[in-house]
């Protein structure tokens, strides 16, 4: 594989993924972040960069794993809390506090990274990630480095430097060259930005009603603490739901015994509460019955007015590349809604998929014995990018409406009757009849590594066998009515047709 310069745009989760990938296959790597250094505690994120915390599921994983980097998978399950399910949190009508829990195997059971899912510090990973790819010698850090224009035919880039310690006012403006160029630079996206000048981009954003506000749940202080669980104040094994039906408070663990809690809520409600944030704990005692005793109410108002009320965004465009020297990848190309927990994990699988697609048509063998020169590696990565638009754009648009439709799951249907009946039939069939190949489609899509867009028509056939067969229950007793009236009748009147047998029944 002939050595080029990649240049990465974003020094996130699934830029710097993107750049060991790419430092391992021995290429010259250059990663160029808009803000400072991300492991630095003093770089204040920005407010679109900022990120709900995280749940890694076997698809991050799975592409981690193909790093071949074993360090980095050792810190990761060092560093994680494994969560087996949900916890429903609710009020019966005794006025008691009900928890629900809402494991993802149907008898409980916990099989490592095969049924659950690991609450991840964002920075944690992303500092590890850096530290990783820091120390090879083919990889070069630009921090505070602003894209402001691209040439994709003569692969020219030109980024603002955004120092602190420059004698001019105007920012000093550099010129790099490069190969290729991998845009992991999130939802608002300055790669995407410039790709669209050079390639017919079919592209849809919509901002969802609905805003998100972080708060947190303190862990447990004092000499008696005897083990580390005792430090959480809730169970740090599930992800925690208090389901609105038209809002939601949720609390993922954090390695400290701390919760990092996040509230969806419309923006007309957003607006009440902004007008007399006075009334915050008595809105949270009505819909998220028992927060206010694990977060004192005044520090649930101060939260509330200190951090930000932020829009959730849903991203979907096609294709992904421009011919042989850009791709997008991560929320550059799908940002979507957090509630299927797939964000990161989508975006650190399409690292994985563009690297096994530009490895696969690397390998060619050149056959033409009137050039038996060495196979252009352009030519070959123009191939490459076309083949994984075409393979990644329809995955990625599944996954982006499955998140928007688990809000109404999370936020209302847990709570369904209908729901938990589907949820445990289908559980019961993919334990008890695995031959059927039967299961739910969180489990596909979380603990599997499945295309997205095969998930969603698995689930939609399972869906279509489940009615057939919830109607053919119901139909069974009536037809076996039927058919006993009619032989009935035709041993009393001698030889009456099954059809006037059943006309009988409504005269």
């Amino acid at each position: 594989m002939s050595r080029q310069k990649y240049v990465v745009v974003g020094a996130g989760p699934v830029g710097s993924l993107a750049a060991l990938y790419a430092a391992k296959r021995g290429h010259d790597v250059e990663i160029y972040e808009l803000r400072g250094d991300l492991r630095d505690p003093s770089t204040t994120p920005l407010n679109f960069t900022k990120s709900i915390n995280l749940a890694l599921s076997e698809r991050g994983i799975n592409a981690m794993r193909h790093a071949n980097q074993q360090e980095l998978l050792d810190h990761v399950f060092a560093a994680t809390i494994p969560m087996r399910g949900r916890m429903i949190h609710g009020k019966r009508p005794s006025g008691e506090l009900s928890e629900e829990p809402q494991d993802y195997d149907i008898h409980g059971r916990v099989k490592w990274r095969s049924n659950t899912i690991f609450a991840v510090d964002r920075a944690g990973l992303n500092g590890r990630l850096l530290d990783i790819i820091g120390a090879m010698p083919n990889v070069k850090f630009f921090f505070n480095h602003k894209l402001t224009g691209a040439d994709f035919k003569r692969r020219k880039a030109w980024f603002e430097v955004r120092g602190q310690n420059s004698s001019s006012s105007r920012p000093e403006e550099v010129e790099i060259s490069f190969d290729f160029m991998i845009g992991a630079d999130g939802a608002h996206s300055s790669v995407r930005y410039h790709l669209m000048k050079y390639t017919r981009m079919n592209y849809q954003q919509e901002y969802v009603d609905t805003l998100w506000c972080e708060f947190q749940i303190k862990p447990n202080e004092g000499t008696e603490l005897h083990d580390q669980k005792s430090k959480f104040r809730i169970s740090p094994n599930h992800l925690h739901i208090w389901p609105g039906k038209k809002f939601m408070f949720i609390a993922i663990p954090s390695e400290d015994g701390s919760f990092t809690c996040t509230l969806f809520l419309s923006g007309a409600e957003f607006a009440k509460l902004e007008s007399d944030t006075s009334k915050l704990p008595s809105f949270f005692d009505k819909y998220f019955p028992g927060v206010t005793s694990l977060i004192e109410p005044t520090e649930l108002v101060s939260s509330f007015e200190a951090n930000p009320h932020l829009p959730l965004i849903s991203i979907k465009c096609q294709p992904y590349h421009y011919s042989n020297s850009v791709v997008i990848l991560g929320d550059a190309a799908h940002a979507m809604v957090p509630f299927y927990g797939q964000g990161m994990n989508a975006g650190l699988e399409d690292v994985r998929i563009l690297f096994s697609i530009l490895d696969k048509h690397a390998a060619v063998e050149n056959n033409n014995p009137d050039d038996p020169g060495a196979i252009d590696p352009t030519f070959q990565r123009g191939l490459a990018l076309a083949e994984y638009s075409a393979l990644r754009v329809p995955d990625a648009h599944a996954i982006n409406d499955l998140a928007l439709q688990n809000y109404v799951e999370m936020s209302a249907s847990v709570l369904s009757p209908t729901y938990r009946l589907r949820k445990f039939l289908e559980e019961f069939m993919s334990v008890h009849l695995p031959s059927l190949g039967w299961q739910t489609k969180y489990s596909r899509v979380s603990f599997g590594n499945e295309r997205y867009s095969e998930v969603v028509a698995k689930s939609e056939h399972q869906g279509k066998v489940l009615l057939r067969g919830f109607i053919a229950m119901l139909c069974g007793p009536i037809v076996a009515g039927v058919l006993g009236l009619y032989l009935t009748r035709r041993r009393s009147f001698g030889g009456l047709h099954f059809v006037d047998s059943i006309r009988s029944l409504f005269r």
